[in-house]
Protein backbone atom coordinates (compact mmCIF):
# COMPACT_ATOMS: atom_id res chain seq x y z
CA UNK A 1 0.00 0.00 0.00
CA UNK A 2 1.25 3.52 -0.72
CA UNK A 3 1.87 6.44 1.77
CA UNK A 4 -1.14 7.89 2.16
CA UNK A 5 0.08 9.72 5.46
CA UNK A 6 1.04 13.39 5.21
CA UNK A 7 -0.63 13.91 2.41
CA UNK A 8 -0.92 17.90 1.71
CA UNK A 9 -4.23 19.89 1.47
CA UNK A 10 -3.61 20.47 -2.16
CA UNK A 11 -3.67 16.41 -2.80
CA UNK A 12 -6.31 15.91 -0.16
CA UNK A 13 -8.29 18.48 -2.58
CA UNK A 14 -8.36 16.06 -5.37
CA UNK A 15 -9.05 13.30 -3.46
CA UNK A 16 -12.14 15.42 -1.51
CA UNK A 17 -13.62 16.22 -5.44
CA UNK A 18 -13.16 12.13 -6.27
CA UNK A 19 -15.38 11.95 -2.75
CA UNK A 20 -17.74 14.32 -4.23
CA UNK A 21 -17.97 12.48 -7.12
CA UNK A 22 -18.58 8.90 -4.87
CA UNK A 23 -20.81 10.60 -3.23
CA UNK A 24 -23.38 11.57 -6.25
CA UNK A 25 -23.02 8.36 -8.28
CA UNK A 26 -22.89 6.09 -5.75
CA UNK A 27 -20.17 4.01 -7.84
CA UNK A 28 -16.36 3.97 -6.92
CA UNK A 29 -14.75 6.36 -8.97
CA UNK A 30 -11.71 5.26 -11.04
CA UNK A 31 -10.52 8.86 -11.78
CA UNK A 32 -11.60 12.88 -11.83
CA UNK A 33 -11.31 15.50 -14.38
CA UNK A 34 -7.90 17.47 -14.26
CA UNK A 35 -9.09 20.73 -17.19
CA UNK A 36 -12.43 20.57 -17.88
CA UNK A 37 -12.59 24.05 -20.33
CA UNK A 38 -15.12 25.43 -18.77
CA UNK A 39 -12.33 26.95 -15.95
CA UNK A 40 -12.66 23.75 -13.31
CA UNK A 41 -8.58 22.61 -12.90
CA UNK A 42 -7.29 20.70 -10.62
CA UNK A 43 -4.60 21.78 -8.14
CA UNK A 44 -1.66 21.51 -10.20
CA UNK A 45 0.94 20.44 -6.71
CA UNK A 46 -1.65 18.17 -5.81
CA UNK A 47 -1.69 16.44 -9.32
CA UNK A 48 2.22 16.22 -8.96
CA UNK A 49 1.93 15.35 -4.79
CA UNK A 50 0.21 11.80 -5.83
CA UNK A 51 1.64 11.05 -9.27
CA UNK A 52 4.99 11.20 -7.21
CA UNK A 53 3.74 8.60 -4.54
CA UNK A 54 2.37 6.36 -6.86
CA UNK A 55 -1.27 7.65 -6.03
CA UNK A 56 -2.09 8.37 -9.31
CA UNK A 57 -1.45 8.80 -13.23
CA UNK A 58 -2.56 11.76 -14.92
CA UNK A 59 -2.19 13.72 -18.66
CA UNK A 60 -3.40 16.94 -19.79
CA UNK A 61 -7.57 16.36 -18.93
CA UNK A 62 -7.90 13.76 -16.24
CA UNK A 63 -6.52 12.15 -13.31
CA UNK A 64 -6.64 8.09 -12.88
CA UNK A 65 -6.65 7.27 -9.88
CA UNK A 66 -4.63 4.16 -8.45
CA UNK A 67 -6.08 1.26 -6.28
CA UNK A 68 -4.60 3.09 -3.13
CA UNK A 69 -6.27 6.20 -4.12
CA UNK A 70 -9.81 4.57 -5.22
CA UNK A 71 -9.61 3.19 -1.33
CA UNK A 72 -8.16 6.55 0.43
CA UNK A 73 -11.53 7.71 -1.17
CA UNK A 74 -13.86 5.12 0.00
CA UNK A 75 -12.52 5.60 3.36
CA UNK A 76 -12.97 9.62 3.51
CA UNK A 77 -16.56 9.04 2.68
CA UNK A 78 -17.02 6.29 5.25
CA UNK A 79 -15.73 8.78 7.27
CA UNK A 80 -18.04 11.31 6.61
CA UNK A 81 -20.90 9.35 7.09
CA UNK A 82 -20.23 8.02 10.29
CA UNK A 83 -19.04 11.52 11.85
CA UNK A 84 -22.16 12.68 10.85
CA UNK A 85 -24.77 10.00 11.45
Amino acid sequence: MADLKGLSDHALSILAFAAYHRLVSGERVTSVVRKDGAGHEADPKGVTELTERGLATADETEIALGDDAQEAVETLVSALRQSLG
